[in-house]
């Protein structure tokens, strides 16, 4: 009206925009898949072991005593490439790690990885060394210093030779562990999930030529790229794809393919690029469809059994397996005499897993949960 003041009405201040992370899906049923692929995986590394590397494809070898590419032809030319085997562990032990961490505490992840990996460990060792004390001839049996200081799972880092050569993996494993558990003591979420593989892959890539020993230490380039895939594809499960968990994977895939390379040429020396590639992309192509959810509908419960088997098989079967070949190559065919060891050291698995690692991991967790509320309760 006239003569009155001008009011004016305040706007509303425009809504802040606010990035959502990815909405996590329902809780799916257990991947059975993976338990079969773990399995397979173990059984591509010890079937190489006994048939397929360079060293008992040498003239005179002491496992064998002859060529198996003259023994058995068909049987090396599969088994030269099964050494992928330990890419396709790392992979799903990305996957893996992420999947079974979720939610939980620090405490939770470190007593998770302790009881997991140390009860079959300890049992390994002690078994490999009896059995190389036993059947001599084949490889060297350590000093008992050393046979002690494997039973920290730290002798890599202590310079010490391993009890068996398989153990040089559980370096890889251990280094990854304490790196994520820093994501795990922060919180595990997609977006620092996320960061965790970009900044783990550029201090990958830089290793090599920055020569920098801790770096290259902590980075762990031959391994690190393989985790990492296998983080993305977890969040992948969880939160669903989308352009920036592709890129990820293809970037592990591109320095996947040169890693494979690398190892043919400078550790390997059997099998090509090429096949060791296919083999490879076949493997990240069926985890995207476990990521995914296409393999939801395999449920077979013996695969259950199977995937507990994956990790004792991998332990003992290399230096005490090869040492029985050694003592029964001339009593058998070769191919029988390699079905038969590795029918033996699954049945020795089956045993750890059910006489060794339950009741042993059970009285360790027990005893770690005690020893930690005392510590949290101190003081």
């Amino acid at each position: 009206m006239p003569g009155l003041p001008l009011i004016r009405t305040a706007q509303p201040l425009p809504t802040p925009l606010v990035v959502q992370p990815p909405p996590s899906r329902a809780r799916r049923p257990r991947l059975y898949a993976l338990d079969g692929i773990r399995l397979l995986a173990a059984l591509m590394v010890a079937v190489h072991h006994y048939a397929g590397t360079r060293r008992v494809n040498q003239p005179g070898n002491l496992i064998w005593d002859r060529p198996t590419s003259d023994i058995m032809p068909t049987v090396f030319r599969f088994a030269a490439y099964g050494w992928i085997g330990v890419e396709i562990f790392f992979v799903i032990s990305g996957f893996v790690i992420c999947m079974s961490c979720w939610g939980r505490t620090p405490r939770q992840f470190f007593v998770s990885r302790v009881i997991r990996l140390y009860p079959a460990y300890w049992f390994a060792a002690l078994f490999t060394t009896g059995v190389l004390v036993a059947l001599p001839g084949v490889w060297e049996r350590l000093r008992l210093r050393d046979v002690l200081l494997n039973l920290t799972m730290l002798q890599s880092g202590s310079g010490v030779q391993n009890v068996d050569g398989v153990y040089w993996t559980l370096w890889s494993e251990l280094r990854f562990y304490l790196l994520f558990l820093v994501v795990v003591w922060m919180g595990l979420t997609y977006r620092r999930v996320v960061l965790f593989c970009c900044v783990w892959g550029a201090a990958a890539m830089l290793a090599p030529v920055a020569k920098l020993p801790l770096l290259e230490l902590v980075a762990d380039p031959e391994a690190s790229w393989y985790f990492i895939a296998g983080l993305a594809l977890y969040l992948m499960h969880r939160f669903g794809q989308d352009l920036l968990l592709w890129g990820i994977l293809a970037m592990a895939w591109l320095m996947g393919q040169k890693e494979l390379g690398q190892r043919i040429d400078e550790v390997e020396h059997v099998g090509s690029w090429r096949g060791a590639v296919v083999i490879f992309t076949v493997f990240l192509l069926v985890m995207v469809a476990v990521a995914l959810g296409f393999t939801d509908r395999i449920r077979w419960r013996w695969l259950v059994t199977a995937g507990s088997l994956t990790y004792p098989l991998y332990l003992t079967h290399y230096a005490a397996g090869t040492a029985v070949i050694n003592r029964l190559r001339d009593a058998m065919d070769p191919r029988l005499l390699v079905a038969s060891v590795l029918a033996g050291f699954l049945l020795l698995s089956w045993l750890v897993h059910r006489l060794v690692e339950r009741p042993v991991a059970g009285a360790v967790k027990r005893g770690l949960d005690a020893a930690f509320t005392r510590l949290r309760n101190a003081g």
